[in-house]
Formats: structure tokens, sequence, C-alpha cells
């Protein structure tokens, strides 16, 4: 199963860059990992669930 960036917490919009980038600082290998393959399970996906804090209030 792959992850998909979009719907990553750590996927931010950067208004220096105009895109958006992943927020995790990753080091050359775990990158290169990402980068090349097609079926990579990031370590750092976590899910944009907004209303996550919501439900733990109820």
């Amino acid at each position: 199963m792959n992850t998909s960036c979009d719907s990553c917490n750590n996927y931010i919009y950067d208004e220096e860059f105009e895109e958006y980038v992943c927020e995790v600082d990753m080091d050359e290998d775990e990158m290169g990992r990402f980068l090349t393959s097609s079926f990579y399970q990031c370590p750092y996906y976590q899910f944009n669930d907004e209303y996550k804090i919501v439900r733990k209030q109820m």
C-alpha cells in the first residue's frame, strides 16, 4: 500500500518556494529510498486528520 503525501500532515505549503514540501528532515539514505521507489512506505507519514482532537474532547 502506498502512502500519499497529499494526505500527510507533514506535507505543508511553503510560501517562499510557492509549492508543497515535506517538512520532515530525512537523511540522505531515506530520501534516496523515497525518491527511487514508488512503493516505499514513509515512516513519517501521519494522516491529516484535523478532527482527531475534537473526537478526543467528546
